[in-house]
């Protein structure tokens, strides 16, 4: 089943923070990344842009595997919880696992604010058409601006 993932970071070396969390995410799984998408910071904290992307793995892992594989990767780039919404080096989220729905609060997918962020939606929709409608991405919020591919990034 295919799943999706939003990838962000503001602190350092983005694009190596993003690249290499890709790298521990996808583990073995086939996969495909988005381009990447620089952002304003989301909740007030003041702070660098964002750049962002998703990817897209298919995959047989669980929703509760996924989002280890989440804290791992944000772990080994560094990520310090100081500050809600501020600051970080790598922050991941599982966004969708197939068609399954979990209300386990500890993973929640489909993931409660996907549907709000511009920087989710955008490179979510470039990845997969169908999972983003015309109105969902004029209806959410925040300025996004394709920056590049990680590969043209480094």
């Amino acid at each position: 089943m295919l799943a999706y993932f939003s990838f962000g970071s503001n602190v350092g070396d983005r694009g190596q923070h993003l690249a290499r969390g890709v790298t521990i995410v996808a583990g073995t799984d086939p996969f495909r990344v988005s381009s990447v998408f620089e952002t304003e910071p989301v909740g007030g904290v003041a702070q660098d842009d964002f750049w962002n992307l998703v990817l897209e793995i298919d995959t047989v892992a669980s929703p509760r595997e996924l989002l280890e594989r989440a804290r791992i990767a944000e772990i080994a780039r560094g990520r310090v919880r100081d500050v809600h919404w501020g600051p970080r080096t790598l922050d991941v989220d599982v966004l969708l696992v197939g068609e399954l729905k979990s209300s386990d609060p500890a993973i929640l997918v489909p993931h409660p604010r996907l549907y709000e962020r511009r920087f989710v939606l955008a490179p979510l929709r470039e990845l997969n058409r169908l999972l983003v409608s015309d109105e969902q991405l004029e209806a959410s919020t925040g300025v996004v601006r394709n920056i590049g591919t990680l590969a043209t990034l480094r």
